[in-house]
């Protein structure tokens, strides 16, 4: 059983992982304009895969007990100066998503709910990973700025496809 305090919380974090994906997928279309395919690829999959993290949200809240509810998406940024800028964006985003993270699973301790804060793990994992993921990104962007290398890396990060875990 969720309280109302809790299932608050968790749809607040349902509809920021929409908000979540809203972001990415304008970066893809921000940088399919700019004929960068494989980095529009690498955002459309992130995209999906932050779908995937809201729909688990929607559901569980309505396993246990609660009630999604969807709210209102902010429209997102729709242009960037350079793809450091937007990945540099997206790493500072995905940290904000890792503190509102560990402030439900540190909700879910104060109201000892031991079953949300196991659904929590997963997410906690998730963040060092996409954390972690950005981050080496950032690094290599800054290490090619925009010559060459650029051109390489676009192609490189066009070859992510999203799977969902087959654990999650």
């Amino acid at each position: 059983m969720l309280s109302e305090k809790m299932e608050a919380a968790l749809n607040a974090q349902m509809n920021w992982e929409i908000y979540s994906a809203h972001i990415y997928l304008s970066m893809s279309s921000h940088f399919s304009q700019e004929g960068m395919s494989g980095i529009a690829t690498w955002m459309y999959a992130q995209y999906q895969e932050e779908m995937f993290h809201a729909m688990k949200f929607f559901s569980y809240i309505n396993e246990a007990g609660g009630h999604s509810k969807l709210g209102t998406i902010e429209a997102p940024q729709y242009s960037w100066e350079s793809p450091l800028a937007a990945f540099e964006d997206a790493l500072a985003h995905e940290q904000g998503v890792t503190a509102r993270i560990n402030d439900l699973a540190n909700l879910a301790v104060e109201e000892k709910n031991h079953a949300v804060g196991i659904f929590l793990q997963w997410f906690i994992s998730e963040q060092v990973e996409e954390e972690d993921t950005v981050g080496e990104i950032v690094g290599k962007l800054k290490m090619v700025g925009a010559g060459g290398g650029l051109f390489m890396l676009d192609r490189d990060l066009g070859t992510r496809v999203f799977t969902p875990p087959a654990d999650a």
